[in-house]
């Protein structure tokens, strides 16, 4: 399956917010399924896309697989990013997209677009515990734990951090 990485449309912000939705609905990453007040923030493509670039992965005829939202450094999207760092968040990928290389792909953009900013140095994320497709994935290009910096941003939500040097 070809896959393209491109910035996102605005006409595609809906479809990309429920694939998003779905992904973490689907695998069971919300604490309080369908009523878990994270649902909507993962919904909204468009807020995101203000604060920063939403990057998709596509197939040759344009059906979207998968997405996630990239933080230059000082963007009110960065949770842990300090300076010298990007960051990346709510990577999501569709069932059709999985096992063949979208997500990589979509985190490999990422680092790619951190590299193009002056001044950054590393790229970071935030993820929990039980998405271990997600740490593969990281762990195979390189990215490292940087348990230090683990953080709650809900009593109870431990997120476990990785860093990767550029």
């Amino acid at each position: 399956m070809d896959i393209v990485i491109r910035e996102a449309l605005a006409a595609e912000y809906g479809t990309l917010g429920e694939i998003t939705a779905q992904a973490y609905l689907g695998d069971g990453f919300l604490t309080f399924g369908e009523d878990d007040p994270y649902l909507a923030r993962l919904r909204d493509v468009a807020g995101r896309a203000a604060d920063g670039v939403i990057l998709v992965a596509a197939t040759g005829d344009g059906r979207l697989l998968g997405g996630v939202a990239f933080a230059a450094p000082g963007s009110p999207l960065c949770d842990i990013a300090g300076p010298g760092e990007a960051e990346f968040r709510m990577l999501a990928v569709a069932p059709e997209g999985r096992g063949r290389g979208a997500g990589e792909a979509l985190v490999r953009a990422c680092a790619d677009r951190a590299r193009a900013v002056e001044g950054v140095r590393r790229l970071v994320l935030s993820t929990t515990d039980d998405m271990v497709g997600a740490h593969r994935i990281y762990e195979r290009l390189g990215f490292v734990r940087t348990p230090e910096r683990d953080w709650e941003p809900l009593p109870g939500l431990p997120l476990r951090t990785y860093g990767l040097e550029l």
